[in-house]
Order: structure tokens, then sequence, then C-alpha cells
């Protein structure tokens, strides 16, 4: 069919992601536990504010893991739009059953492997699993402690390639939000509640970190030297001079772990060159050396100058970087100067390690090979742009480095190396559409799409996995639905022989032509000129987009040449891309700061929970014991005061409340009170008060206080009950 007959078919506009065209106005965190977990919803609810995530929070029913993971129907089989949490307690499998062996547990741990892969492989929202410490006395019998370690083991080994399950093990939750007495076997034993607040408020921000993780941007790290990456000053101190003490050390053990999992390392600071490598020379037992950084700037202009010169030269955004410096001074600099750049200010080095292990920015959700290849890959780059410099000119350049170009189906292997190009590529990149493992895959399986991934390399080396190309064949044309390609790549012709490839495609399939849409965003002005000097004159213009209506034999034929591309890439082989519309940022370093102890978290989030006036006269407590009620329910409920007459429910309390009060009674006073007490009459502070048992322990002197904790224990369920009558119809005949 010629170009002109096809000039009247409707213009397609860019394919929304598969989450753009589901109904839910905000994506869902679907919540599915082995024991009662709504006592996270408050922790939650804080850290999504602080975040700006805007997730609804939604709980699945109680104690059903397996049939939510399962089952297309359920909460988190049919979550299209968000992210799914699996809390798993191994010992719960065992609470409803007599006698449960230890290999019986190991299937059922085995079915939970099994359920996860079912799941990762049906629906289209990641899965963040936590396996959440067993009881102190589950774990005090070492058959049963070794099982956990066991399982734990064979899960994190079982899911580590799977991209769209992410494991958080109860060893990782103690490393960084560690909790003495984590466990409440009252609560438990009375609502299934096996934790204690403080241990929620750990667990629902492990939760809140991982989820925050996805949407990290970061790439690059630029570290400053003096006071940061050891003691001293090495222009003045000489290099002899300087310490490098345990802080230090830390934090260079730490940039190096970063840069392992795929973070590129850059210097950036006032200081003499030579005074710098000759520090590194005099330490070989640093960890860090001039080896480990892809880029530096080492002179006295401003931070946010270099800072911009290092993403020109590294060929990315500046809103890509991460400052970290011990000079509060040199932050602020460098914000007012480059405010795209993340800036983090360190306190004393005595408190690098736990500060830098609170930095959020420094999270990731996964590692693809990729990640763990980007340093060395950033070195090939490094010998390709000293081959450059030495080349007569580009087209020289280019012959030399003997560039090779594989296009091959998407293997299962590289799914979660393509859900990462279409999460960060920004530059090379046609329609910004976003897509998680799960949607690439439902795209392929039920979309009609097909997808191409493409590997370059050359004589310095592979740049490994660099392209991708998802489309979808019509009756008379291939329709591209997303176009990806690194930055490491561009300039050297593999994006015009991708798109020869599409029109390679459509002639080999006997269509007419190839539509490329595009929408165009600050971040992908390359890609633009690209279309545009390749064929401008078959852009078609739609609302909010364009597309392309290439002829598939005028498309085949295109081929690279130097000013083309120079047309694609602004005349330079790679230009940092535009910095995104960012919300205001999180203020990372005040969670490292103020945020990084569980009971600083719990206290936070009681600390924004509602407020009320002051109590009027009446409702004050007027014993000692109503005195200690009132603060235990102001304490659980996050309110300044709560007055003896305010009923917990309309405080915004909760049976899962009560059952935290109850408990915390048990361990105060060491007597239990049964539920009922929460239900039998108005649940005051001045009824409450009034049970028999407290009233006990509140006319006992301390030379009393064992002998009625005595009396309390002895007596049965039965008893206890016929006393809380007699005691509520002898109060009610006294009125």
């Amino acid at each position: 069919m010629p170009p002109s007959s096809r000039e009247s078919d409707p213009v397609p506009t860019a394919a929304p992601s598969s989450t753009a065209q589901e109904a839910t106005p905000h994506p869902v965190m679907a919540i599915s536990a082995t024991f009662t977990s709504e006592a996270l919803e408050p922790a939650l609810a804080f850290w999504l504010g602080e975040l700006k995530l805007d997730y609804q929070v939604r709980f699945a029913p109680y104690n059903q893991v397996f049939q939510q993971l399962l089952d297309p129907a359920s909460l988190l089989g049919s979550n299209r739009n968000g992210i799914n949490v699996v809390l798993v307690r191994f010992e719960d499998w065992a609470r409803f059953r007599n006698a449960v062996s230890i290999p019986e547990l190991e299937v059922e741990v085995r079915n939970l492997e099994s359920a996860l892969r079912s799941s990762a492989s049906a629906t289209r929202s990641p899965i963040l699993v936590c396996l959440c410490p067993a009881s102190r006395d589950f774990m005090s019998d070492p058959d049963r402690a070794r099982f956990v370690v066991r399982s734990e083991d064979f899960l994190r080994s079982e899911l580590r390639d799977m991209g769209a399950v992410h494991l958080v093990s109860a060893s990782d939750i103690e490393r960084l939000y560690p909790v003495s007495g984590y466990d409440d076997p009252h609560a438990d034993e009375l609502g299934h509640v096996p934790y204690t607040p403080e241990f929620f408020a750990a667990l629902g921000t492990i939760i809140a970190r991982k989820i925050h993780a996805r949407t990290n941007r970061y790439k690059v790290i630029a570290v400053d030297c003096d006071e940061t990456l050891w003691g001293g000053v090495c222009g003045e101190d000489g290099p002899l001079g300087v310490r490098l003490g345990a802080g230090h050390k830390d934090l260079q053990a730490f940039m190096l772990a970063q840069r392992e999992s795929g973070m590129l390392l850059a210097l950036c600071s006032k200081n003499n060159p030579e005074d710098v490598y000759e520090t590194f020379r005099a330490h070989p037992e640093m960890p860090l050396g001039p080896k480990h950084f892809a880029a530096t700037r080492l002179n006295w202009e401003p931070k946010s100058a270099n800072l911009r010169s290092l993403a020109d030269e590294l060929g990315l955004g500046a809103d890509s970087f991460i400052l970290v410096d011990n000079s509060a001074t040199e932050c602020a600099e460098v914000q007012a100067g480059c405010p795209e750049v993340l800036t983090i200010a360190l306190p004393g080095a005595s408190e690098f390690d736990a500060f830098l292990k609170h930095i959020w920015a420094f999270d990731r959700w996964s590692l693809t090979g990729a990640d763990r290849q980007r340093a060395a890959s950033y070195a090939q780059e490094a010998e390709r742009s000293k081959a450059q410099r030495h080349s007569a000119n580009l087209s020289e350049f280019l012959a030399s480095l003997n560039l090779e170009i594989r296009f091959t189906q998407m293997l299962p292997e590289h799914l979660a190396r393509v859900a990462q190009l279409t999460e960060r590529t920004n530059q090379m990149n046609f329609t910004s559409i976003r897509r998680s493992e799960v949607e690439i895959r439902n795209l392929l399986d039920s979309g009609g799409a097909e997808c191409l991934t493409i590997d370059v390399s050359d004589r310095f080396g592979s740049y490994g996995l660099t392209g991708v190309i998802l489309f979808r064949p019509g009756p008379q044309t291939l329709t591209v639905d997303s176009f990806l390609l690194s930055c490491r790549a561009l300039g050297r012709g593999v994006e015009h022989r991708m798109l020869a490839r599409l029109g390679e495609i459509a002639q080999e399939r006997g269509l007419a032509g190839v539509d490329v849409p595009f929408v165009s965003s600050q971040r992908n002005r390359p890609a633009g000129a690209l279309l545009s000097s390749i064929g401008a004159q078959f852009e078609k213009h739609a609302e909010t987009s364009s597309v392309f209506r290439f002829p598939a034999a005028y498309l085949a034929g295109v081929r690279y040449t130097r000013d083309e591309g120079a047309a694609s890439t602004g005349g330079e082989r790679r230009v940092p891309a535009a910095p995104e519309e960012r919300s205001q940022p999180v203020d990372y370093a005040r969670i490292a700061r103020e945020l990084r102890e569980p009971a600083q978290i719990l206290d936070a989030v009681r600390q924004k929970s509602r407020r009320r006036p002051a109590l009027a006269s009446s409702d004050r407590p007027t014993t000692d014991l109503e005195k200690h009620l009132s603060d235990m329910w102001a304490h659980l409920l996050g309110l300044p005061s709560v007055g003896i007459h305010d009923n917990f429910f309309d405080l915004g309390g909760h049976s899962l409340l009560a059952v935290q009060l109850l408990s915390l009674i048990r361990q105060t006073f060491g007597i239990e009170l049964s539920l009922k007490v929460v239900y039998s009459s108005d649940f005051t502070v001045a009824e409450l008060a009034k049970s028999n048992e407290l009233r006990e322990i509140e006319g006992a002197g301390s030379e009393q206080y064992a002998a009625v904790l005595k009396e309390l224990e002895g007596l049965t369920e039965d008893e206890v009950r016929r006393l809380l009558a007699e005691e509520q119809n002898g109060s009610g005949g006294s009125q």
C-alpha cells in the first residue's frame, strides 16, 4: 500500500502502559499474612505520607496466603495496579493443627515457593515477601530454629532470579530495624497479633522502604575526599598524614558495595589531583582506589559546575546524581547551583555506617546482570573515548570499533533487564512507557506483542543487552509499542539499525509500513531528533503525541551517516537528559538521622496521628490507677491525653488495639483480662478501672501485690466471669 493511501487512517497514539488502562484510581498495596496484620496500617500510612506514595492499602482476609496467591479473583490475584505484600511466619502453619512436625512444615515452605512462582507468572503486580521472625518460644527449640534458617535459605535461593518477587528475611529486618522484645505472646494468644507495636512499626518501615526502592532512579554517587573518604586534609596534612578511621573505612566499604550493585562512583572534590592520587598510593589498605571511579573532578571550581560537567561526561542527567559530602556549605552550594542533584551532608565519622545504611536513596529493588557489569561497561567506555580522541574523525573512529549488533527474540532470562530498560531509559525512548516484568510478560502472552532484544559489542568489549523493541504486527502495518536504547550505545548507528530492522521485519511479513508513535518529553529530545532526521515528512500529529508512518521499504533502507548521527544526539556522542520535573524530594538525611530506630518511628507515627483539645476537669484521672490507664491509652492511640470517660472505640481504637492494650496491662500489672472486658460495658478508662482485678491492684500496697497476683492467677475463667458479673451487678445497684 503506498504511503498516501495510509494517510487517511486514524493516527495511532502511544499505547499507555497496562496499569494506565485500569479503572483503579490509585495503585493498591495488597497485603496477605499468616497472622493478623492490620496493626501495620498506622506505620504504612505514615510512610506513604512521608514518601508521597499514592497507594491504597488493603488487607486480604485473615490467614489466606495460599488462597490469595493462587486464586485469580482474590485481592492479590486481581491486583493489576500496585504491589502485593506477603507476610509469612512459619510457625503459623501449625497454629490450628495438632503436633505438626518439622517435615510437614518444610512441605508448606515448598508449597509457598511454588505458589509464589505461580502467582508471579499470573499477576501483573510485583510481590514483596517478608519472612517475619518466629516467636522466641518457637526459636528456643534448636531443631525448629534450624528449620527457620534452612527455610529462609531455601526461599532466598529459589526466588533469587525472579525479578518480580523480592524477598526480605527476618535477618534483614533485624539488621536494619532491630527490636529486642519483638514478639507479644499474650496478644498472639488473644487475637493472633504476634508482635509488639514497635516491631509492627519496624515491619511497616521495611515494607515502605522496599516499595520506595522501586522508584529510585539514582545512578551515580559523587564523593568528596577530605573528611569524607578519609580524615584530615591531604593537601595540608600530606598523604601520609591523613587518617583512615573506622568510620571512613565503613564509608569506603559501603561505596564499594554500591558500585558492585550497579551504581557508578565519581570523585568530586576541591583538591589538587596529585595530592588525591598520592594519598591513594600511600594507603593501599583503603577499600577504594582510583580504578573504582568512573569519572573525576579534582579542582577548585564550584561543585555544582563540576557535577554538571560529570553529568555531561557520563551522558546522564544531573538528577541521577547523589553528592556525599561532609560539608553542609558545599551541599548548600550544590542545592543552589545544581538543584537536580540529591545532596547528602554527612554526620560525624563515627556515625557514617549507621547513617548511610538508612539513606533510602541507595536502595534497589533488584539487581540484574547489567547492573553488576555497569562499572566495567563505563571503564570500557573510557577506552573508547580515548580511541576516539586519537582518531582523525568520527567516521574513522566508528569504523575502528568493529561494532556488532545482534537481534534476538526476548529470552526468559532477559525479562528483568527488559523491564529495567523500560523503567530507566529516557533519552532514546519513543513513548516513555514504563512496565514491570509481569506487565511485559502479559503483553507478550495475551497482548499479541513481540519483543526484540539488542546486544551490542565492539573491539573493547560487550555493551550487553542495551536495546529493546516491543511491537505489534497488524493486518497492514507493524506498530511500535516501545523503542529503547541505553545511552551507552547512542550515536554509533545502533538506533538506525534498530529502525531499519523494523522495516525489514515488515517487509518479510508482507506489511506495507511501520507506525512509530512518539510522545515528547523533556528527557527524550534525542529520540525526537532521530525520528525527525530520518523522516520528518512522515510525521502525523495527534493531540498529545505524533506518529511517524514509515513505508516499510523506506525504513528498511535507513543507514547511519555522520550528519544523521549528529542530529540524533544533538551533535554529541551522548547528551545528558533534561531533568524530570519532580515533586518535593524526600528528606533522606532526616530519615537517616531521626527515623532509623523502631522506637523513633513508632513515636513519629503516634505523633502524626490525630490531636484533641485539652481535657475538661471532669474527664481528668482522679486516682493513680486511672492516670496509669489513661497514659496507656494515650500512648497506644497516639494521643496527647485521654479522658477517663472517653470511649476507646470513639477515639479511633479497634479490636487489634484492644488486644495490644490488654497485653500492655498484662505486662504492667501481671494480670490477664479477657476480651470480654472490652465489649461487656462502655469501654472507658473509668469503667476499666472498676474491673475487679484492677480495683484489687489499686487497693493493694506493695507488700500485698504478690499475694493479689497469686490469688488472681488461681482463678478459673468461670470464676473470673462470675466475679465480673457480680461487680457489674453491684455497680449497677449502687447507681
